[in-house]
């Protein structure tokens, strides 16, 4: 992560992406003076810099004073061949579905420790939620993030393990208990949450797998969010491996993954 030394005869460019490189999952909010620190940019540059990406919309300026990264360099980054090709092929499954049951359907991919979501469709009986279009949050909190946690690097997992903190009094923060969690995740190959993150939120959630010759990759995560007295989750189970499978196989046929 952030945080390069200076170097002499830096270019306006390297500079100010190393500005933006100063951010990350740890730090997604810095000062002017923590910004100047990790980049290794002259405190009166850097303040230049800051005004310069802001006008842009590469980074917003908080009530505060800190900063944080702008819409502007998410809606680039949606054009990454990647996440528009998932977004493009999930978008008529994840439409079929929200028809289906009528509840919010989302869409996430695993960015480091938490779980961005890249697609979202609600209607006005859906129950409220935190998630957005672009929200990241904890993989431990939510139903899509421990799908996307169970299929994650060793390393991924034992960082989250260590930095474990309750959203609401649902959540689950012993390791213990979570890690017991991700072997059933992993034994029945979907997960549930009920007001982990949000109270008067249940979710359920498998995973978007791309087959390999070397075995199934793990892209995505598709889930829902339904009331949590809602007494038929396991039932929605093979409504949501169906579109899951669909997206897979569509993204296995437009792209190739090795």
């Amino acid at each position: 992560m952030a945080g390069h030394s200076a170097a002499p005869g830096r270019s306006v460019t390297s500079r100010a992406l190393g500005i933006l490189d100063a951010f990350g999952s740890d730090c997604p909010r810095l000062s002017l003076s923590e910004i100047a620190e990790r980049s290794g940019t002259p405190l009166t540059t850097a303040h230049r810099l800051l005004a310069e990406l802001t006008g842009w919309g590469a980074l917003v300026r908080r009530p505060d004073g800190r900063y944080e990264i702008g819409r502007k360099l998410w809606d680039l980054g949606l054009l990454a061949p990647v996440q528009l090709e998932l977004r493009q092929v999930a978008a008529p499954f994840l439409l079929d579905l929200h028809t289906t049951i009528r509840d919010t359907v989302h869409l996430a991919v695993r960015e480091g420790l938490h779980a961005l979501y890249v697609e979202r469709i609600s209607g006005r009986e859906s129950v409220p939620i935190v998630s957005q279009v672009g929200s990241r949050l904890p993989l431990h909190a939510t139903g899509v993030g421990k799908v996307l946690l169970f299929s994650a690097p060793d390393d991924v997992v034992a960082q989250v393990m260590r930095s474990l903190h309750p959203v609401t009094r649902h959540t689950v923060v012993d390791p213990r208990r979570l890690t017991e969690e991700l072997t059933e995740i992993r034994r029945r190959r979907y997960a549930r949450t009920c007001e982990e993150m949000s109270p008067g939120a249940a979710s359920i959630a498998v995973p978007v797998q791309v087959e390999r010759p070397s075995g199934p990759l793990a892209v995505a995560a598709l889930g829902i969010v339904v009331p949590p007295q809602r007494r038929d989750l396991a039932r929605l189970v093979p409504v949501l491996e169906m579109a899951a499978r669909g997206i897979g196989r569509e993204l296995a046929r437009s792209h190739e993954f090795h």
